[in-house]
């Protein structure tokens, strides 16, 4: 079993409720501890756990990395810099596409653990309400660890509170109007895979209920960093 112990209570101690990370104090009290605990994990091979424990790795380590990352170049403004105004997306590519953490006795990239090893293994399209890239537009970041005796409720719950968050989903029941998140549209595939429409899987945890024939827009994606 993987002790989540410390990053936890990492979690606890610098993410507020409002999934919002005080990086300063952390940069300067916990990242070290941060640090030492991706460390420890390292040696963990991924076939001898059971699929929920695996999930549950894969998910903590992928936010785990991206605090990692964060930290290292805080501070900044966004994980999409820019240059004069112009948006540097080749160092944004960087972030996610550079192997940056040795598992199984491989390098990864964040990339290869979101589309490698999560969804290429389970069709499960909860974890896009759980994988956090530090941008405010991303799901609230959890201030406590998955584990796996409760994933499934923790995934659900996720996905409700993305849902039914108005800045990533609003339904306009005059006009039928769905405004929702471009996770949607990038990842509709596996949404697609459980539910007949986007709209469909958006009803499943909406607090109303919204028609199927419903007409549907992206929100713009804020890519500025997740901090308190």
């Amino acid at each position: 079993m993987v002790d989540y112990s410390v990053w936890d209570k990492l979690l606890k101690q610098y993410v507020n409720c409002y999934g919002q990370v005080n990086y300063q104090c952390w940069q300067g009290e916990g990242e070290k501890a941060l640090n030492q605990w991706l460390n420890s994990i390292s040696n963990i091979q991924l076939q001898q756990l059971t699929s929920q424990e695996m999930l549950t790795l894969l998910i903590n380590l992928y936010n785990a990395l991206v605090i990692a990352q964060i930290l290292k170049q805080y501070p900044i403004d966004s994980i999409l810099p820019t240059f004069f105004c112009i948006s540097n997306w080749l160092s944004f590519l960087r972030f996610f596409s550079r192997p940056i953490y040795q598992i199984n006795n491989n390098w990864v990239s964040l990339n290869d653990i979101e589309h490698q090893l999560l969804r290429k293994q389970w069709q499960e399209p909860r974890i896009h309400f759980a994988l956090v890239c530090a941008a405010k537009g991303c799901p609230l970041l959890r201030n406590e660890a998955y584990q796996p005796s409760w994933i499934n409720q923790q995934l659900n719950a996720d996905a409700a509170r993305f849902i039914n968050n108005s800045d990533k989903v609003r339904y306009y029941p005059d006009s039928n109007l769905l405004q929702c998140s471009k996770i949607f549209k990038w990842y509709e595939k596996d949404f697609l895979n459980v539910a007949s429409s986007i709209p469909a899987y958006i009803n499943q945890y909406l607090s109303m209920t919204i028609k199927e024939s419903v007409f549907l827009e992206y929100l713009a994606y804020d890519w500025h960093l997740n901090e308190q």
